[in-house]
């Protein structure tokens, strides 16, 4: 029997170091993907005080206009960005990669957008590899 429950847009992907929260978002997110995903940038960032942050973004479509909006996502986010120390972007549509030259020089970490086929790179670039299992 199938469980109706559907399956987090936002999903930890295993990384071989601690300080690195690997994720990847599938589909279509919601407020609560992340809620989930700003609690594992939290479990990360209290056991290192500096994090890197790999986001694999597959199958992109689209988020909830209502979670970017949301004032306690708002303030989860201001409690991450200063724990973030390096931030890879892999995939997404197209505007992302614009949004990410256009803001990423007033980010406070390094931040860099990296097509699909580039994952390796990115996964290099931030310092570690994805665990497969």
């Amino acid at each position: 029997m199938q469980s109706m429950e559907p399956l987090p847009a936002i999903r930890r992907i295993d990384a071989d170091r601690d300080d690195l929260c690997a994720l990847e978002i599938v589909g279509r997110f919601t407020a609560a993907d992340l809620e989930n995903a700003y609690g594992l940038l939290q479990a990360a960032y209290e056991r290192h005080d500096k994090i890197d942050v790999l986001i694999r973004i597959s199958d992109y479509d689209g988020f909830d206009w209502n979670a970017a909006l949301d004032e306690s996502l708002v303030g989860l986010k201001s409690q991450a960005l200063p724990h973030i120390r390096k931030y890879a972007v892999v995939g997404g549509p197209t505007w992302m990669r614009v949004a990410l030259g256009l803001f990423g020089p007033f980010m406070s970490f390094d931040v860099r957008h990296f097509a699909m086929q580039e994952e390796a790179a990115a996964w290099a670039w931030i310092g570690g590899q994805p665990i497969v299992t």
